[in-house]
């Protein structure tokens, strides 16, 4: 990410260089030079701090941040869930995940590869190294990362400190690089340059590309450690290095190729580049972290298959682990460090993920400052049209690289969009099918009054999607084994659009008969959904039972093929029935414990 490890892996000053000489110029002018110099620094002001750090960090959903807490938020203000906020969630989400798995392969390429200015024979062993410290990164991931965050942040401040004293003392190379800070000479470079400042767009944009992944983490730091850690560390240090890049270049036109590492002299080099990769290590598990709590998110509003969510840390609730979205990913690096074998390729699918999410970002935050927040029309459009569209010139300058590699995000974001839309419909659809052959619940409750089924002694809970229907688990026990408990909760569980839910606003209850009582447990979408405990709650609630000797019903379904169906296409279907068996056990999603669990099969046609 650009705002953590300061662009070391394609210069927008050697972007330049080959895209005005492509332009039949000759060389590199100083207007030029100061131009991309101020478009960096000029881009991290208006996309970092004003829209990130000033604006859109105020916008949190009690204390958490990221797309889908946008989402709620936005959802909050117009008191439903419309079409297409889902749909941009999901395209939000979607890009999310390829930024994911781009960032650490293009981060971690990037700081290897300044080992071959140390040794140029190292160039064949890049690849390899790359491999071994993504398997690493990876495979440690299930420990958590709380015994070695404490490395985190000691490690980080020495890395900004080495790029200030690196830019400050390049400064008197070339003073007149402080004229930067003028933006005038970043629209005088665009402006003169026309389409071959595009190319150097492209490049520029990678020095923010940590923005998103800043308003991700909040609810892992909160906003005002994050602010100010912005102002007097990061900032100031990634303004020190451009500045010091590009008074070395002015200098030494010959240095553009990689300004970062050869401002370093050369027998500090490879400490600088061991430390860079130290850097791009935690700036990759920074962006796995933000990808584990999209994922849990996601899979709580409904937008996913049930994932298993391990806690890594008794302290910290944030720190999981999803093993399966761990492995997609690390297969999804290594495939592309592969695939394109040099973070210059690499760098052509990375931006145009980080710009589309940041784009979606700015319409959401538009429609909360309105809607929400009440600000004038004049003023949303005042403060967020300008940040809009410079958000769609840089969206447009990394569609250029569609041909060279920019497909690849287009592609994984396609593919989520596709499996996430999938499940919704295919959710919808299945629920409607069982409510259509369901019997109401009350329906139920009066039958059983008057047909006096044999009772046991004890409590029995039964899961259920729909509250107004009688569980098909609890129809195949009496259907199949013939008896009823004395006590019979029936339970849903669902998610609020907010990150938590206190105890007191946990549990609803309604009382159908002596028997029967209807129960809805509400959970935060960054909450786990530890069912038992919540249930507890219900003898405070005047409810007598044991928790401890309660038997568990759960309904596992399988499905197949109606020959007169009208629901999903039959590609559709078959992904739908792929994805539900890829779900995880409904018996540790809940934290039921395992030796009270009773699970009864449902056969249903699709």
């Amino acid at each position: 990410m650009g705002v953590v490890y300061g662009d070391i892996g394609t210069s927008p000053l050697y972007a330049m260089r080959e895209s005005l000489h492509a332009a039949s110029y000759d060389g590199l002018s100083r207007d030029d030079v100061i131009g991309v110099i101020s478009l960096l620094i000029w881009t991290l002001i208006l996309i970092v701090t004003l829209k990130y750090v000033a604006l859109i960090m105020r916008a949190d959903n009690k204390g958490e941040g990221g797309t889908l807490s946008l989402v709620a938020l936005v959802q909050q203000s117009l008191a439903r869930r419309p079409g297409w906020l889902l749909a941009v969630g999901v395209v939000g989400i979607s890009l999310f995940f390829g930024d994911a798995m781009i960032t650490p392969a293009m981060s971690v390429l990037s700081a290897v590869e300044g080992l071959d200015l140390v040794a140029p024979a190292f160039g064949n062993y890049v690849l390899p190294v790359t491999f071994v410290i993504i398997l690493g990164l990876f495979l440690v991931q299930s420990q958590g990362t709380e015994r070695v965050a404490i490395l985190f942040g000691p490690v980080m401040l020495v890395w900004f400190g080495v790029m200030s004293v690196m830019g400050i003392y390049h400064l008197s190379d070339d003073l007149s690089i402080l004229a930067a800070f003028n933006p005038f000479y970043a629209a005088k470079f665009v402006a003169m340059n026309g389409t071959a400042s595009f190319f150097v767009l492209g490049s520029v944009f990678l020095a923010v590309t940590g923005g998103e992944a800043l308003y991700a983490d909040m609810g892992h730091f909160g906003r005002r450690p994050i602010r100010l850690a912005w102002a007097f560390i990061v900032f100031p240090a990634l303004t020190l290095s451009y500045l010091g890049q590009g008074a070395l270049v002015l200098a030494h036109p010959e240095m553009a190729e990689n300004p970062f590492f050869l401002m370093a002299p050369e027998y500090l080099l490879l400490p600088l580049v061991l430390l860079s990769v130290m850097a791009t290590i935690i700036a990759s598990q920074a962006v796995i972290s933000g990808a584990f709590s999209m994922m849990q998110q996601a899979v709580q509003m409904g937008l996913l298959p049930r994932l298993e969510i391990r806690h890594t840390s008794e302290t910290q609730l944030g720190q999981i682990y999803l093993p399966k979205v761990n492995l997609v990913l690390m297969v999804g690096v290594l495939c592309l460090v592969v695939a394109f074998g040099s973070s210059s390729s690499l760098a052509s699918a990375y931006g145009i993920a980080v710009t589309g999410d940041m784009v979606i970002t700015t319409i959401l935050a538009s429609v909360l400052f309105y809607k929400a927040w009440k600000w004038p029309l004049w003023m949303v459009i005042a403060v967020l049209l300008p940040i809009f569209c410079i958000e769609l010139l840089f969206l447009s300058a990394n569609m250029i690289k569609i041909p060279e590699g920019g497909y690849v995000p287009v592609l994984m974001a396609i593919t989520s969009c596709i499996l996430i839309w999938t499940w919704v419909r295919g959710t919808a659809h299945v629920k409607r099918k069982a409510h259509d052959s369901a019997v109401s619940l009350p329906k139920l409750i009066e039958m059983l009054q008057k047909s006096h089924p044999i009772e046991v002694p004890g409590t029995a809970v039964f899961l259920t999607q729909d509250l107004d229907i009688a569980p098909s688990a609890l129809l195949h026990n009496l259907k199949h084994n013939r008896v009823l408990h004395s006590q019979n909760f029936i339970v849903q569980v669902a998610v609020a659009n907010t990150p938590k839910v206190a105890d007191e606003n946990r549990i609803t209850m309604e009382r159908l008969s002596d028997k029967f009582v209807r129960i809805k447990l509400m959970f935060g979408y960054m909450e786990t959904p530890n069912v038992p405990r919540a249930l507890a709650l219900a003898r405070k609630r005047g409810e007598k039972f044991d928790i401890m000797t309660t038997s568990f019903f759960l309904n596992r379904r399988t499905f197949r093929s109606a020959s007169n169906q009208h629901g999903l296409p039959f590609w559709q279907e078959r992904i739908y029935v792929s994805m539900t068996k890829s779900a995880s056990d409904a018996t540790a999603f809940y934290c039921l414990p395992s030796n009270r669990v009773v699970e009864l099969g449902q056969q249903l046609a699709i």
